[in-house]
């Protein structure tokens, strides 16, 4: 029976539309970790009309294409306010907003920020392939310095940005990064799941066409189990292994959860949300 229900809460995923990711497209792997983890939820009896996701323009957006749940395609760099919305009209869904880097940090840079230090109680999930992919190759803020391309033929000049060291100074109260592999994917976002806040998770895709990123993997690191993940200044000294420029021989790149924290999401702080929270109580009354 087990088997039949997980089979039967896939379909109930599934839209039919036609997959346009080029073949071989990490994307692919991350929709799969995605579609496994709303299938177990749903298997164990959570609700359809409790989830909704939202996305915005690039490669990641197509994720909106291809999984059968309710939501908003919206604005490039607008998926997080766009998020807040959904969550602000209803505190009960589970909003989950995928995001890509050129969208989150750089035309979303500031909502980042402010869901982070708000602690928004949603999820956060940036496709990061360091490029504009849709936009054939154009270089984002975490693009590394030297990168070249049309439109920056002589390369970058500027340090790209580390979002992890970002989202931490930010308050964020969930942090984590991840490979985009199908098992890794989908076990980030069930210890997600399980934490009332913003929950802030990278996941590092390799762009085949437009940013290959030859030796990328070679140094990924699983954080040790020994990390205590509410310590703060651990946590950045992890993010500060790797400043996401050019690989270097002894860089490190570690993935898992860098940092959680348990305190007050933007429901617990008004009034208004909470009122609506208890005339429905569901996704609100976890711990």
């Amino acid at each position: 029976m087990g088997k039949t229900r997980m089979k039967n809460a896939k379909k109930t995923l599934e839209t039919g539309t036609e997959m346009t990711w080029c073949p071989g497209c990490f994307n692919y792997q991350i929709l799969s970790g995605v579609k496994n983890y709303f299938a177990k939820r749903l298997e164990k009896g959570d609700k359809k009309e409790d989830l909704a996701i939202v996305s915005g323009i690039g490669c990641q957006g197509k994720i909106f294409d291809y999984i059968n749940l309710n939501g908003l395609n919206t604005l490039h760099g607008r998926e997080l306010p766009t998020a807040l919305g959904v969550k602000m009209g209803n505190p009960n869904l589970d909003v989950h907003a995928f995001i890509g880097d050129g969208g989150c940090y750089n035309e979303g840079i500031s909502h980042l920020i402010h869901a982070a230090r708000e602690n928004v109680d949603m999820t956060c999930v940036v496709h990061n392939n360091q490029v504009f992919a849709l936009t054939v190759g154009q270089p984002t803020g975490v693009t590394e310095q030297g990168f070249t391309d049309k439109t920056t033929p002589e390369g970058v000049v500027v340090k790209p940005l580390n979002p992890i060291k970002l989202v931490l100074n930010s308050n964020a109260s969930f942090v984590a990064r991840v490979f985009a592999d199908v098992k890794e994917v989908e076990k980030v976002l069930k210890e997600a799941s399980k934490h009332k806040g913003f929950k802030f998770i990278e996941i590092l895709q390799p762009c085949i066409i437009f940013h290959p990123h030859k030796g990328y993997k070679e140094i990924i690191k699983q954080i040790p189990k020994s990390h205590d993940v509410k310590n703060f200044n651990k946590a950045m000294k992890l993010a500060s292994s790797w400043d996401y420029n050019k690989i270097k021989k002894n860089d490190k790149i570690y993935t898992g959860i860098f940092y959680k924290e348990k305190r007050p999401s933007i429901v617990d702080k008004h009034w208004q949300l909470k009122d609506l929270c208890k005339k429905k109580k569901s996704w609100c009354d976890r711990k």
